[in-house]
């Protein structure tokens, strides 16, 4: 998906609502990370997912040949400017919050293998009729969530 602008200023304004929507997009995920409602994300990841395809895209494109924003209004340009600087902020806060919920993910699902494991292990006793410390269980956690 691209956008059709008809002028530089057209591609301007555009972009920066782009970064805007997308900016804002991420902000609530972040909230919902944030207080621990992760839940409350997902309505909204198929549309945040969209908007930074297009984000990316356009990025890119604007990389790759200047001219395309090159002749816009010299403000225009500054608020675009503006509008990513604020979306990188909030991308950088993003990245942290999803971190800390993978992280806290992960390690849920390994106190949950161990008490399984700790609970399916049978009793074993050594030489000397005492119960083995050892744990002989092959047992294998993915630690990718």
């Amino acid at each position: 998906m691209a956008l059709f602008a008809d002028s530089p200023d057209d591609r301007v304004v555009q972009l920066i609502t782009l970064t805007e929507r997308l900016t804002e997009r991420l902000a609530d995920e972040t909230r919902a990370f944030e207080t621990r409602r992760p839940q409350d994300a997902v309505p909204g990841l198929e549309e945040t997912q969209r908007l930074a395809n297009v984000y990316r895209h356009e990025s890119a494109r604007v990389k790759a040949d200047r001219s395309l924003i090159d002749g816009a209004d010299l403000k225009q340009r500054m608020a675009l400017m503006r509008a990513t600087e604020a979306f990188e902020a909030v991308l950088g806060r993003h990245a942290r919050a999803v971190e800390a919920a993978r992280t806290v993910s992960e390690g849920l699902l390994q106190a949950i293998a161990a008490e399984v494991a700790q609970a399916r292990a049978p009793a074993r006793y050594g030489a000397g009729g005492l119960a083995a410390d050892s744990d002989m269980r092959a047992v294998t956690l993915n630690r990718q969530a």
